[in-house]
Formats: structure tokens, sequence, C-alpha cells
């Protein structure tokens, strides 16, 4: 301003001092004014942010005025010419002024150069001397205005300077060529004849729609561009990046202040300028905007879903072109597409994060279950030697089945929940509390400094559950054992875990709260490991042979049925009785395979038997870990269709363990078996403690007196009574009873008596393989087949009646005990 003042002041004084003005001199100012006028309205509109800047054609008409006419005079006629059309335009007064100003400035700087140059008019004889001080003034011009007005731009805008003048810079130095070639044209023809100055506006005019023509597809195709790399950049599956990539690059893809998204689901708003994010968080939190916003709603092509709304703000009012409103409607068709997609990725990720967690959790407690434990421990192991020793504490609630059968399971539940918690809070950071199933706990101990604080830390963890639990109002003591071992230096998680098995029931054989592991009171052998690696060359090779041992009729000697008893025939140690490796084998992840070898060649003999004209049953020992295997029965079922056996021809010997009456899996798995004909009998029933407990939730047909019972009921009383308890229990619900462990005739006979019907034993036979059982079947016992001992009794002595069955159905009957005739 003040060096336009100055300019202004200076060509007062120069008009001044000549005297008064002529008329020449006033037309030849109109002339300029008139010409500043046109080339300040003919421009080229360009908006940036809430600004919008036009680019026009007033220096040629000054450089024109300039190289014609006096100095001062082109100042003043600039100076009016520029102001009387904003006037018009109703420009706001500081940008009015700022422009009038500037103007006036370049044309006393260009007239400067021009004077300095040596500029004469007309032309004479040294036409390159006047073209390039003509030249000079015109780049001097260019410059200086730019100069000055890309500042102010970029203020106003808070663009960088540096980016306002690579803009459309081959644009800008191509127009200004051709203004030039304007200004030199109209200058000769001045030149030459004055009469020629008609084609100019022509000329001109053709020049600027050219240029605007040039600027306009410039800009849409950068607009485009943009818009691709926009859309392309919003391909992210996160809904932060999407957010934030949106808010920040759509600032620049419409030159807005500010840019905001509104989500409707969870009230969220995320705002952003060019490059940098400004609010992310609750709507109601957002604060006021001042300034104008034009709002699309972000909807999917059905209109069905409403994400929210996409705000473009601008400090002042702002209207978008018919081009600008199109790629505003594409962006935000785009971004909605890029925020459902990520909304739904997020969903998917939860789900699959839930369910992440609930496979290595326990659903009661929370804490990491059995499959966490190993795989945890696993990892531990591997780098035992950076982190320190590791070591496993395994804690077991004594007597906790009462509280469960007292209190009802809910109680117990809670029991378990707040011993997690105690557990959880007893331990350090860096453990690992795992439940891995019923009353057991588990806690990994990593990076412990040396072998010995692991029973300190163990004896915290145990300390932590003496203070009784509150439950109901009711004040309960929970007791419990706990055993410790050191991870060894082979054998991984799964030995470590034996371990600690091992050293819990030392201590609770020994009345201990907790026990540290001793190789020397480990009742399982290095042979026993060494077998263990061994068992998946065993399954490969089909080492695992069955033997099978009848059981009769204690009445009539006759063959009613077999037990399959599986064996290890081992190269080179020979034949390996089951105790040795059964735990072994469940242990190793080979039980579906082993069970399926057993399995099969339990139902081949069967076959073969049947062929031959004996229809005995089979019955064959499961273990428990096979009843918490869904895909059990189906496989049982297979086997049995594709060796073409009736299912009730099968007999399942399941052991009676606590496990059986704690999980449903093994409910359904038992309810279906059953359902599909398929016989179960209860194994070495009366040694456990919960025999009655588990009849009425197991659907078994048939009870199996241990042995133990029945080696010792001639001498012992109370086997007796258990024996008769049990011949009892089985007559009520339907049940046949076998008695293990025959050994003798009085035994045989004494059981007859008491009202068992069947037996086996070393009396009727030892364990032999199936074809030699076949042999002696068709032997028999004095030339009878089938036939395995005498008769206790005449033929015909007999009377058969009706067997009984177990309210519900379960059972198929049992054979009632002979009467004398």
């Amino acid at each position: 301003m003040l060096c336009a003042a100055t300019a202004v002041a200076l060509s007062l004084r120069d008009i001044g001092f000549g005297g008064p003005p002529s008329t020449r001199e006033l037309t030849s100012a109109a002339t300029v004014a008139f010409l500043v006028a046109v080339g300040a309205t003919v421009n080229v509109r360009i908006r940036i942010r809430a600004t919008t800047h036009g680019v026009s054609w007033t220096e040629v008409a000054v450089l024109v005025g300039l190289a014609v006419a006096p100095v001062p005079w082109v100042i003043l006629a600039t100076g009016l010419g520029v102001g009387f059309v904003r006037g018009i335009l109703r420009v706001a007064p500081l940008k009015l002024a700022f422009g009038v100003a500037k103007d006036m400035v370049t044309a006393a700087v260009g007239g400067m150069v021009l004077l300095t140059a040596g500029w004469s008019w007309p032309i004479g004889g040294s036409v390159g001397r006047s073209i390039w001080a003509l030249v000079a003034a015109y780049l001097v011009v260019v410059v200086l205005d730019e100069v000055l007005t890309f500042p102010v731009i970029a203020l106003a805008t808070r663009t960088r300077v540096r980016d306002l003048f690579r803009e459309h810079y081959d644009l800008r130095i191509a127009s200004a060529a051709a203004r030039f070639a304007v200004i030199v044209s109209t200058l000769l023809i001045l030149n030459s004849n004055p009469s020629f100055l008609i084609v100019v506006p022509p000329l001109v005019l053709s020049l600027h729609l050219a240029y605007s023509s040039r600027v306009r597809n410039r800009a849409e195709r950068d607009a485009w561009q943009r818009l691709a790399r926009t859309t392309d950049a919003l391909n992210v599956v996160d809904l932060d990046k999407v957010l934030t990539t949106a808010v920040t690059q759509a600032a620049e893809l419409f030159s807005a202040d500010e840019v905001e998204i509104a989500l409707r689901e969870g009230t969220r708003t995320v705002r952003g300028a060019a490059g940098t994010l400004t609010y992310d968080g609750p709507a109601d939190q957002a604060g006021a905007v001042d300034g104008s916003a034009i709002e699309v709603p972000l909807e999917g092509p059905d209109r069905a879903v409403d994400i929210g709304a996409l705000r473009l703000r601008f400090r002042g009012p702002v209207r978008l072109s018919e081009r600008e409103q199109y790629t505003l409607r594409t962006f935000a068709s785009a971004l909605c597409t890029a925020l459902r997609n990520a909304q739904a990725y997020a969903e998917l990720a939860r789900v699959a994060d839930e369910h992440a967690y609930a496979a290595t959790h326990d659903a009661l407690t929370g804490l990491a279950n059995r499959r966490h434990l190993l795989e945890q421990g696993t990892e531990q192991l591997n780098a035992r030697y950076a982190d320190g020793v590791t070591a496993l504490v395994l804690i077991d609630l004594n007597h906790f089945k009462e509280v469960n059968d007292t209190l009802g399971h809910a109680a117990g539940d809670r029991v378990l929940m707040q011993v997690a918690d105690r557990l959880r809070g007893a331990a350090h950071g860096d453990d690992l509390v795992a439940r891995l199933g019923g009353d057991e706990f588990a806690v990994l101990l990593r990076g412990l400094p040396a072998p010995a604080v692991a029973a300190h830390r163990a004896e915290a963890l145990l300390a932590a559950l003496h203070e009784p639990l509150g439950l109901d109002g009711m004040r309960i003591s929970v007791e419990a054992s706990g055993g410790i071992a050191v991870a060894p230096a082979s054998g991984g998680v799964a030995e470590l875990l034996r371990r600690a098995d091992v050293a819990m029931y030392q201590a609770k054989r020994a009345g201990q709260r907790i026990s540290t592991y001793a190789p020397a009171r480990d009742t399982a052998d290095l042979g026993r490991l060494t077998l263990g690696g061994e068992l998946p060359r065993a399954v490969a090779d089909h080492e695992f042979t069955v033997n099978f041992q009848p059981i009769v009729d204690l009445g009539t000697g006759e063959a009613t049925s077999a037990e399959a008893l599986a064996r290890w025939h081992h190269p080179v140690h020979g034949m390996i009785d089951p105790l040795r490796f059964l735990e072994a084998v469940e242990r190793s992840g080979l039980l579906p395979a082993f069970a399926e070898a057993i399995l099969d060649q339990a139902l081949i003999a069967a076959g073969s038997w049947r062929a031959a004209g004996f229809d005995l049953s089979v019955a064959v020992n499961v273990s428990p870990r096979s009843l918490l295997d869904a895909r059990f029965p189906g496989s049982v079922l297979a086997r049995l269709r594709a060796h073409d056996l009736p299912p009730d021809r099968l007999v399942l010997e399941l052991t009676e363990t606590l496990t059986l009456s704690q999980l449903d899996v093994v409910d359904r798995v038992l309810t279906r078996l059953r359902d599909e004909g398929v016989r179960l009998a209860l194994d070495d029933f009366g040694t456990g403690y919960s025999s009655l407990s588990l009849l009425s939730r197991i659907p078994v047909h048939e009870l199996k007196i241990d042995r133990s019972f029945v080696s010792v009921m001639e001498a012992s009383a109370e086997a007796a009574a258990v024996i008769r308890s049990t011949l009892d229990l089985g007559r009520t619900l339907g049940l046949t009873v076998v008695a293990e462990g025959v050994e003798s005739e009085p035994q045989r006979r004494a059981l007859w008596e008491l009202g068992c019907t069947a037996g086996q034993g070393h009396l009727f036979g030892r364990p032999v393989p199936a074809g030699t059982l076949l042999s002696t079947l068709h032997r028999g016992f004095g030339g009878r087949p089938g036939i395995l001992a005498p008769p206790l009794h005449d033929a015909g002595a007999v009377l058969r009646l009706p067997s009984g069955r177990r309210q519900g159905g379960r059972g198929r009957g049992e054979r009632l005990p002979h009467l004398p005739a």
C-alpha cells in the first residue's frame, strides 16, 4: 500500500509540473484505463479453499500503455481501471485496495524498467533493442505480480507458497508467452498503422478462451487423478486408517479448510485438514466450527444403510461447481463402501479374536486352558536357557466333589471362580495360570532364578487358598494339594505336566499340602518313557495285537462273549502288558489310531466267530479320553457297518472315573452309541467314589464286578456284601452283572448261588488269540462246542423266566439264576 501511495504521489507531481494536461494525454489515459478495465474483466477464476482468485490480462494493457503513453498517466489509469472493475464486481474493500495497489506498483516498476532500458515511442530504427527492453519490463511485471500475489494467497488459504508457485507453472509460462506475443503484436500494429488495432480484441479473446479451456481441462484432469488416488488409498481394512485417509486427503481434493466425518454408529466424529488429523472422538465433544459446510450423506447405493455424513468445511461461503459436486458424490460413495468394508472386517476380526480367546481359555474362569498351557509351555521351554528356570505347579482341590454334591454345581462353579481369582492374584506377572479341567489348576512359573524358588512360589499360591471362601453367606474352607516339577532336560511340556501330576499325588498320599517331584519316587520307569517314543512306529507297523478272554454263563458253562485285551508284540522286548503302555498311548496323541486298530481286530474276530456258528459279542475297553471326542461314536458305527456286525454284538467297557460324571460331551457320546444299539458296560464297578451317581447318568447295560472282590469273597464278609448289593442293584435296574477274576469252582458256584449269571476268569480260559479261542469253542468241554465248563445243574432242571428291564428302556435284560427243579 505504501509503495502504491508513493507511486501515485510521484505521478501526480510529474503531471502537475508539466502544466495542464493536453487532450492527447487525457485521451491516452482514458484509453489505457479502458484497456486495463477490459483486461481485469477477462480473467480465469480459480478457487483455493474459501477464496476465489482470478488470473487476468491486466499486465497486457499496462505494458501497452507504458509503451505508448507517459508513465505517470499509465499508473493513474491502471489504478482507475482496476478499481472501477473490482468496485462493480463488489470485491471486498481489503481485496479491492490490495488489487489496485498491486497493479499500480507493477505499472510503476514496469515503467521504470522501460525508461531505464531507453524505450521510446514510436519505435525507431533499433527494433531489437526496443524488444529486449519490452521483454525486460514484461518479465519484471509478471514476476513482481506473482511475488506480491502468491504470499497473500498462501496466507489466506494456509497453503505453502512453494506449492502455489509450482501449481500449473507450465500453463502460466505458456500464458505469459502468449500475452507477451499479444503485447508485441499490438505495439507493432500501432507503430505501423493504428487502424489495424481493431484485430487486437478478437485475438486477446481467442487467447483467453484457449487459456481458460486449458486451465479448466487441466483442473478437471488433476481432480480426477486426485480422486482416483484418494479412493485407492481408502482400500484398507483398518477403520481408523480409512477415516484418517478420508479427512486428510479430501481436504486437498476439494480444497476445503477442514473435512469432517460423522459416524452414526458409536457417535464418532473425525476431523482433519490437509495432511493433519485435528479431532477424533465422541460427537458430543467435537465442538462447534465457524464458517460454512457442505454436507453429503454416507449411504449405500440402495440408501438402506446410513453410515453417517461427510462435511466439507470452509471459512467463508463457497459454491461448488457442477464437476466438484459430482466428484463429491463419487468420493462419498467410495468412502461409504470403504467404511462398510472396514466395519465388516473389524467385526470379523472381533469374532475371530473371541474364537481364538475361547479356544485357549476356560469358559468358566477365564483362565488359560490346557491347550494354551501346552502352547505357552512349549514356547517357554524352547527359550528356557535364555529366560531362566521354568517350573509347573499342579493344584488339585481336595474333596471338591462334596461341594457339588451338597450345594450343587452352580455353587461349585462359583467356588472355582473364586479359586481362579485368588490364584490369579497370587501369581506373578510372568506366570501363566490355567484350569486344566474340573477342580485341577496349573501355574506355569517362568524365568525363575533358581529351581528352589519354585517351592516358595508354590507355597504362596496354596496360601492364597487357605482363607475360607464366601458363598451365599457361608464360609467354605477349600483344601488343596500341589505338585511342583522343574522343566526336564527332555520330554517337553507333556513330561513336565506328568511329573507335576506325580508330585501332586505324592503330596496327597503323604498327607502334605505340597510336594516337589522326586525321580526316586516316580513309578514311571525309564522303560516306559522309552516305549513311549516307539509308539508311532508300533501303530504304523501294526505291532499291537488283541487277545480274547471268554465270558461264560456261570450256570451252563456256555461262552456268551469275549473281552478284547490289547497286547504289544514288541520286536525286541516281546509281548508287553498293556499296563506298561496304555498310559503312554493316551498321552502321546495316538489314542484314536490305537483305538481304531484294536476295535477293528475285535470286530474281525467277532465276525469270524459268528461265521463259524458262535454268535458271541465282543467287549472292548474304552479310554475316558476317547469319550471326550465327539467323533468317536461315528468311528465306532462306521466300523460296525464295515464289518457287517450288528451293534448289539459290541460291548464298550467304560472305566469308572469322576470325569465321566462331570462332562456333558461324554453323556452325548454314550447316549448316541447306546441309541444305535451298542451295549455299554461299567468296568471295575465298586472301586471308585461315584458308582451310584455314575449309574444315574451313564446309560449302561452291564456291570462288571472287580476281581478284587471276587478273589476274597469266600473269606471276606464285606466283599461278599459288595457283590450281593451289586447283584441286587443289577436286578433292580435290569442290568447284566459279570464277575471278573473267577479262578475256582467254589467261586463260580458261590457267585451263581448269589444270582450272578456271567463270569470270566482263568477258570474258563486265559486271554488267547482269536483263532485259538475259536478252536477252543469248536472243541468245547466234553465234546460239546461252545461249552467251556461243566454245567452246575442237570439239563432240563432250570426254569427260564423273562428278564427284567430297567425303567426308561435301559438294558436288554439278564438271564435269571438257575433254579432247581
